[in-house]
């Protein structure tokens, strides 16, 4: 004002204008601040603001000095509008959204009062509900099930209940609406109608519920019978699994036994279950345990075999444990006589595995698939195949055609043939039974082949060769038709008894024997009957009655044999022999002939020995004879040829001579024939001693000196210089081997060596004399130790033919034997061998 009353009169009426242009201007946005305040939406107070600036800005750059310093309070103005119509924004955005929520409220209030009516009217019953400053209550509900129809009675307890419960009811619902206490009662209406009672107090108000006990009450019923059918259960369940065999148990959340059953009390050796229990006494280690927790926390069970100790001897358990809502539950079943029967099982099958690999049968299994699971040794060698082709387990059919390649099998027609044998044969495969088929090899063997069936859909083979059997059964065939035929021609009667008695066999010479008709004995008579029937022939002879005991006796069945003289004058003989089964064989055999000529026999036997004794006497009576004056012949000789006697002429003195030798020749012949006849009578006797070999074998040579020298032989005499002695009869030694060396010297011709040797070997002492005579004949080798059996043999010799008679005599006295070996134009070499040391002794004397 000062500055435009100091520029003069001339500006103000453009200052004037300048006010009134601000003062519009200032109007305007203010005017435009409110109307956007209330006309624009909630979201445009920003961009409301900053147009409200940019206006501000623009009426500001088109004033000058003067004009804005009448602006500036206009402008403070237009910014008080602005904020007061931003202010006027938010206002209407708060009082939009409280309405909105308002609403919300109010739907959600209204759903939840549809939902308390529906649950109120969807039950018999009536609710009363006093609000905190009023006497009239609030009766929603169905009154009829208090036997009452109007509403209001439902408070007059005493029209629907008996005195003392309406007296009991008010004083509740006194005490409700005074003091706030709640209560709960089972009322029962005068109608018999169960109603339950509940009292209390809600947000200031007094609610009574009254409500129709019915349904409650049966479903009360219905639950407790249910609970009881459940403790029942419960009760069976828990016996039960207190008598199972097997150790159960239950565990708490933490692990800790709440329950065990008596045979978990006798694995622990607990008292019972409850000492178990109380006692923590665990079946399974704590790495069992561990395992078992690990599993159940993964999978929510655990199912496997551990090891436990029961009563200080170790088992294996197959346990399931499994987790329950308060924790675990399990049990182990003793597997440990299921193990010990798996190894006994496997090893019986090990055991019948062997058995089977030692049977000469083949035998092949194959399983469902038809592939080798097992054969023997038995199968293997029967058709020859290599054990390590046999290990891969080939299949049936790659086996049939290996076999029908190496042509092993029976041989078919053709291929279509081979098909199918081969299909007919793995019929077995779909069989129930087994079946046998006869297989003739190509090879001349016949095998019989069992199919069985195995129970898991496989097959075992059973390869039996037969070929032996087969020809055994033919043989046996052909056997007793042999034996039938002989039986029937043998000339003997047979007659075979079964263990009762009865005939089973017979043969027509049987029959013929005891005149008994065929017809009758193949009806099986009894040997009762038969023996009724031969009575005429045997006349009651004892030894049928012997027949009779041996064919029906049990035990004690001896051989009998016997014979019998029939009353048609002929003799039978007759033998039981026991067979198999309690049969009897009897055999009788006509030896009427034969007891003829034994008889025939027996008195030339008689007669024999007779005349033999009598030769005997008189060569002992004649030697004795012919010695006594041969004795007397040369004791005159002897005196004749002494010097004493007179001289003797040189003719008288050779005839001196020759009777001499023909003396001793005959003394010695007389002596040889005594000792031959002493001996064969068996008295005798030798006088036993130790003899030296040496000396023994020099004497005997002695003894053939001058004979050697005059037939010009040499004497070779062999024996080892420590051969030793041995126990014999000195003198009948040396008589053995004179003799010996005379008869070598006899067929020895001129200028040959005869040989004595001795040789000892272990327990024997055996003499050799050799010549290189004409040599023994087989035919006569028999005879020559018989008496008096004398052969040339191409020589001079014509002796008794006593002398190896009485070698052999000898040394079987000294319990010896002489052996003869001989060549035929080579010679003869005799050998005598003697017993040596006390067994040589104890023989001689027993011989002796």
């Amino acid at each position: 004002m000062p500055d435009t009353i100091r520029n003069g009169g001339g500006c103000a009426r453009p200052r004037q204008r300048g006010f009134r242009a601000a003062g519009v201007v200032a109007a305007g946005v203010g005017a435009m601040a409110l109307l956007a305040g209330w006309l624009a939406p909630a979201h445009a107070e920003a961009q409301a603001v900053v147009d409200l600036h940019a206006l501000a800005l623009d009426a500001y750059r088109g004033f000058g000095s003067h004009e804005l310093a009448i602006l500036i309070p206009m402008l403070g103005l237009v910014a008080f509008a602005a904020v007061t119509a931003v202010l006027l924004v938010r206002a209407r955005r708060r009082a939009a959204r409280l309405e909105s929520v308002t609403r919300d409220e109010i739907a959600g209030l209204r759903d939840r009062l549809d939902r308390a009516q529906v649950l109120l009217l969807s039950e018999r019953q009536v609710i009363v509900d006093w609000p905190a400053a009023s006497e009239n209550p609030g009766i929603e509900g169905d009154p009829d099930i208090l036997g009452v129809r109007e509403p209001h009675r439902v408070l007059a307890f005493g029209s629907w209940l008996d005195a003392a419960k309406a007296t009991e009811m008010e004083h509740a619902v006194e005490a409700l609406r005074g003091r706030g206490e709640a209560f709960a009662l089972m009322l029962t209406t005068l109608s018999g109608r169960h109603i339950e009672a509940y009292g209390r107090a809600i947000g200031g108000r007094a609610v009574l519920r009254l409500k129709d006990a019915g349904e409650t009450t049966r479903e009360l019923v219905r639950l407790a019978a249910h609970h009881q059918k459940l403790r029942s259960e419960s009760a069976a369940l828990r016996t039960l699994i207190e008598t199972l065999p097997s150790p159960a148990w239950t565990r708490d959340a933490v692990g800790r036994l709440t329950f065990v059953n008596a045979a978990y009390a006798r694995a622990v050796e607990a008292k019972d279950g409850a000492d178990a229990v109380e006692r923590r006494l665990e079946l399974l280690d704590s790495a069992a345990r561990d395992t078992i927790a690990q599993a159940r926390a993964a999978s929510g069970a655990y199912a496997g075999r551990l090891p436990a100790v029961v009563a200080g001897a170790r088992h294996s358990f197959d346990v399931r444990e499994f987790r329950t809502a308060t924790g675990s539950a399990g049990f182990g079943t003793d597997a440990t006589e299921a193990e010990t029967m798996r190894g006994a099982l496997h090893r019986l099958v090990a055991a019948h595995r062997r058995i089977l690999d030692q049977l000469p049968i083949g035998v092949a299994s194959f399983d469902a698939d038809q592939r080798l699971t097992f054969y023997n040794a038995a199968y293997r060698a029967l058709w020859d195949l290599d054990a390590a082709y046999l290990d891969q387990g080939p299949t049936d059919s790659a086996l049939i055609e290996d076999l029908r390649a190496a042509r092993k099998l029976p041989e078919q027609l053709d291929f279509r043939n081979f098909r199918a044998w081969k299909a007919q044969l793995h019929q077995a495969y779909r069989a129930d039974e087994a079946k046998e088929h006869i297989w003739h090899l190509p090879d001349g063997r016949t095998l019989r082949v069992v199919t069985t069936p195995n129970p898991d859909g496989g097959v075992t083979y059973l390869f039996h060769d037969v070929t032996e059997r087969l020809d055994l059964e033919r043989r046996f065939e052909e056997l007793i038709r042999v034996r039938g035929e002989t039986l029937d021609n043998l000339a003997e009667g047979v007659a075979v008894f079964a263990s009762d008695g009865r005939l089973r066999l017979f043969n027509p010479a049987f029959a013929t024997m005891w005149q008994l008709d065929p017809q009758k004995l193949a009806g099986r008579p009894h040997i009762e009957a038969i023996t009724a029937l031969s009575q005429p022939l045997h006349g009651g002879h004892p030894i049928w009655q012997a027949l009779r005991e041996v064919v029906t006796a049990i035990d004690g069945r001896k051989p009998v044999a016997g014979r019998l003289e029939r009353r048609d004058g002929s003799v039978v003989d007759c033998s039981t022999v026991p067979l198999p089964a309690g049969a009897t064989l009897v055999a009788f055999h006509d030896v009427t002939d034969s007891v003829n000529v034994e008889r025939a026999l027996r008195e030339r036997n008689d007669a024999l020995e007779d005349a033999d004794r009598i030769k005997i006497s008189f060569v002992h009576h004649v030697s004795y004879e012919l010695r006594t004056p041969l004795t007397s012949i040369i004791g005159f000789v002897h005196l004749l040829a002494d010097p004493a006697s007179g001289p003797l002429a040189p003719k008288q003195r050779e005839y001196l001579d020759d009777i001499t030798v023909s003396s001793n020749t005959l003394l010695k012949l007389i002596n040889n024939v005594l000792d031959l006849a002493t001996i064969d009578g068996g008295r005798m006797k030798l006088n036993l001693g130790v003899v030296d070999i040496h000396e023994a074998m020099h004497i005997a040579a002695e003894g053939v000196q001058d004979r050697l020298l005059g037939a010009g032989l040499a004497l070779d005499i062999r024996a080892a210089p420590d051969i030793g002695s041995f126990v014999a009869d000195n003198d009948r030694l040396k008589q053995i081997l004179f003799n010996l060396l005379s008869n070598a010297v006899s067929f020895s011709p001129g200028g040959a060596t005869i040989t004595l040797t001795a040789e000892r070997s272990g327990d024997e002492v055996a003499f050799s004399v050799t010549d290189k005579g004409p040599g023994i004949p087989p035919e006569v080798m028999e005879r020559v130790f018989n008496w008096f059996e004398t052969h040339a043999l191409g020589s001079h010799h014509r002796g008794p033919g006593i002398g190896l008679s009485l070698v052999r005599s000898f040394v079987e006295l000294h319990g010896g034997k002489v052996a003869i070996a001989s060549v035929v134009g080579q010679g003869t070499t005799v050998t005598c061998t003697f017993p040596a040391g006390q067994g040589g002794a104890a023989a001689a004397r027993s011989a002796a």
